[in-house]
Protein backbone atom coordinates (compact mmCIF):
# COMPACT_ATOMS: atom_id res chain seq x y z
CA UNK A 1 0.00 0.00 0.00
CA UNK A 2 1.28 3.49 -0.85
CA UNK A 3 1.37 6.10 1.87
CA UNK A 4 -0.14 9.52 1.18
CA UNK A 5 2.50 12.28 1.31
CA UNK A 6 1.14 15.22 3.31
CA UNK A 7 2.62 18.69 2.76
CA UNK A 8 1.86 21.44 5.24
CA UNK A 9 1.65 24.81 3.45
CA UNK A 10 3.42 27.44 5.51
CA UNK A 11 4.05 29.76 2.56
CA UNK A 12 4.41 33.26 3.97
CA UNK A 13 1.84 32.67 6.73
CA UNK A 14 4.66 33.05 9.26
CA UNK A 15 4.32 36.83 8.77
CA UNK A 16 8.09 37.22 8.59
CA UNK A 17 8.52 35.86 12.12
CA UNK A 18 10.93 32.94 12.51
CA UNK A 19 9.37 31.91 15.84
CA UNK A 20 5.94 31.66 14.21
CA UNK A 21 7.51 29.60 11.40
CA UNK A 22 8.97 27.21 13.97
CA UNK A 23 5.61 26.90 15.72
CA UNK A 24 4.01 26.14 12.35
CA UNK A 25 6.66 23.49 11.68
CA UNK A 26 5.97 21.94 15.08
CA UNK A 27 2.20 22.03 14.50
CA UNK A 28 2.73 20.40 11.11
CA UNK A 29 4.75 17.61 12.70
CA UNK A 30 2.09 17.13 15.39
CA UNK A 31 -0.58 16.93 12.68
CA UNK A 32 1.37 14.19 10.91
CA UNK A 33 2.70 16.12 7.91
CA UNK A 34 5.57 14.62 5.97
CA UNK A 35 6.92 17.97 4.78
CA UNK A 36 6.51 21.72 5.18
CA UNK A 37 6.59 24.16 2.28
CA UNK A 38 7.55 27.81 2.23
CA UNK A 39 7.63 30.45 -0.53
CA UNK A 40 10.68 32.37 -1.71
CA UNK A 41 10.68 35.34 -4.05
CA UNK A 42 12.94 38.15 -5.09
CA UNK A 43 10.54 41.06 -4.83
CA UNK A 44 12.63 43.15 -7.25
CA UNK A 45 11.93 40.55 -9.95
CA UNK A 46 8.42 39.41 -9.09
CA UNK A 47 6.85 42.85 -8.59
CA UNK A 48 7.07 45.98 -10.69
CA UNK A 49 8.52 49.19 -9.24
CA UNK A 50 5.07 50.74 -9.58
CA UNK A 51 3.47 47.92 -7.60
CA UNK A 52 6.09 48.18 -4.85
CA UNK A 53 5.48 51.93 -4.50
CA UNK A 54 1.74 51.51 -3.89
CA UNK A 55 0.35 52.36 -0.49
CA UNK A 56 -0.49 49.52 1.81
CA UNK A 57 -1.00 49.56 5.53
CA UNK A 58 0.69 46.56 7.15
CA UNK A 59 2.65 45.73 10.29
CA UNK A 60 5.79 46.35 8.22
CA UNK A 61 5.05 49.85 6.96
CA UNK A 62 2.94 51.81 4.52
CA UNK A 63 4.00 50.51 1.09
CA UNK A 64 3.73 47.26 -0.83
CA UNK A 65 7.56 47.09 -0.78
CA UNK A 66 7.70 47.25 3.02
CA UNK A 67 4.99 44.62 3.32
CA UNK A 68 6.64 42.24 0.83
CA UNK A 69 10.11 42.72 2.35
CA UNK A 70 8.69 42.05 5.80
CA UNK A 71 7.40 38.65 4.72
CA UNK A 72 10.65 37.44 3.13
CA UNK A 73 13.15 35.51 5.21
CA UNK A 74 16.87 36.24 4.89
CA UNK A 75 19.56 33.64 4.23
CA UNK A 76 20.29 33.53 7.97
CA UNK A 77 16.63 32.76 8.67
CA UNK A 78 16.52 30.09 5.96
CA UNK A 79 19.65 28.56 7.50
CA UNK A 80 17.74 28.42 10.78
CA UNK A 81 14.72 26.81 9.09
CA UNK A 82 16.99 24.26 7.43
CA UNK A 83 18.65 23.38 10.74
CA UNK A 84 15.36 23.31 12.63
CA UNK A 85 13.71 20.98 10.11
CA UNK A 86 16.72 18.66 10.14
CA UNK A 87 16.64 18.60 13.95
CA UNK A 88 12.90 17.87 13.90
CA UNK A 89 13.31 15.29 11.11
CA UNK A 90 10.83 16.83 8.70
CA UNK A 91 11.38 17.56 5.02
CA UNK A 92 11.13 21.19 3.95
CA UNK A 93 11.11 22.84 0.57
CA UNK A 94 9.90 26.03 -1.02
CA UNK A 95 8.11 27.41 -4.05
CA UNK A 96 10.56 29.66 -5.86
CA UNK A 97 8.83 32.49 -7.72
CA UNK A 98 11.83 33.44 -9.87
CA UNK A 99 15.19 32.10 -11.03
CA UNK A 100 17.15 34.08 -8.40
CA UNK A 101 15.10 32.45 -5.65
CA UNK A 102 15.49 29.04 -7.27
CA UNK A 103 19.27 29.49 -7.27
CA UNK A 104 19.16 30.73 -3.67
CA UNK A 105 17.32 27.57 -2.61
CA UNK A 106 19.91 25.36 -4.36
CA UNK A 107 22.17 25.99 -1.36
CA UNK A 108 19.92 23.79 0.76
CA UNK A 109 19.88 20.77 -1.58
CA UNK A 110 16.14 20.39 -1.09
CA UNK A 111 14.54 17.11 -2.07
CA UNK A 112 11.63 18.70 -3.93
CA UNK A 113 10.65 21.71 -6.01
CA UNK A 114 7.21 23.24 -6.16
CA UNK A 115 6.00 25.35 -9.05
CA UNK A 116 3.82 28.23 -7.94
CA UNK A 117 0.72 28.54 -10.10
CA UNK A 118 1.82 32.01 -11.22
CA UNK A 119 4.97 30.48 -12.71
CA UNK A 120 3.28 27.80 -14.85
CA UNK A 121 3.47 30.01 -17.95
CA UNK A 122 7.16 30.94 -17.61
CA UNK A 123 8.91 28.44 -19.87
CA UNK A 124 12.39 29.74 -19.03
CA UNK A 125 11.73 29.30 -15.31
CA UNK A 126 10.28 25.82 -15.83
CA UNK A 127 13.38 24.81 -17.81
CA UNK A 128 15.58 26.05 -14.95
CA UNK A 129 13.58 23.94 -12.48
CA UNK A 130 13.80 20.90 -14.79
CA UNK A 131 17.61 21.19 -14.90
CA UNK A 132 17.68 20.30 -11.21
CA UNK A 133 16.13 16.87 -11.95
CA UNK A 134 14.17 16.80 -8.70
CA UNK A 135 10.68 15.58 -8.08
CA UNK A 136 8.55 18.68 -8.70
CA UNK A 137 5.06 19.46 -7.48
CA UNK A 138 2.95 21.56 -9.85
CA UNK A 139 -0.24 23.35 -8.87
Amino acid sequence: MNKIFVISEIGINHNGDLQIAKKMIDASINAGADAVKFQKRDIEIVYSKEQLKKSRISPFGTTEREQKEGLEFSEKEYDEIDNYCKKKNIIWFSSAWDVNSLKFLDKYDLKYNKIASAMLVDEGFLNEVAKRKKYTFIS
